[in-house]
């Protein structure tokens, strides 16, 4: 009987887990200048929905290979929204200019109780998703040359 419910609840995480072939989950969060952003304004454009936060070594350390990204794609169709897991809004925006990332940042700024990461099941950082137009999810976590190399793909 144990091993039949631990199997159900194995096949059910299964099943919500967010990832590639899945449809993106719709939300909403406040941006630095405190309007609210949807997911949903993406729809119909490449997105690399990226999690992170200012006081995440191996974020900083990745932002460099997300701003490459970004400056190389982002004239071919790719948006990407940040979705910053800080509580606090000073050290935010100041790692966001500090690592020079000019695109569109998000936080509600509760930390790891961040209602997106909640709805993307997001246990560690960084980590993100590439939408495609649809909605669809096409990739997950990719990280350095693997991110360049996905995006190659799609826009070359």
């Amino acid at each position: 009987m144990a091993k039949n419910i631990i199997s159900a609840i194995a096949d059910q995480r299964k099943r919500l887990q967010i990832g590639p072939g899945k449809q993106a989950i719709e939300f909403n969060q406040p941006g630095v200048d405190g309007k609210i952003v949807k997911l949903s304004d993406y729809a119909g454009k490449y997105v690399l929905l990226d999690f992170w936060a200012s006081w995440c070594g191996p974020c900083r350390a990745e932002n460099p290979n997300v701003l490459k990204a970004y400056n190389t794609f982002n004239k071919k169709g790719l948006e990407i929204l940040s979705v910053s897991l800080d509580e606090n809004r000073a050290a935010w925006l100041k790692a966001v200019k500090a690592d020079k990332l000019p695109w569109l940042q998000v936080s509600d700024l509760k930390g790891w109780k961040n209602e997106a990461g909640s709805k993307y099941m997001i246990q560690s950082i960084p980590e993100n998703f590439l939408i495609d137009p649809s909605g669809k999810i096409i990739a997950k976590s990719l990280r350095g040359e693997q991110l360049y190399k996905e995006l190659e793909k799609i826009f070359n």
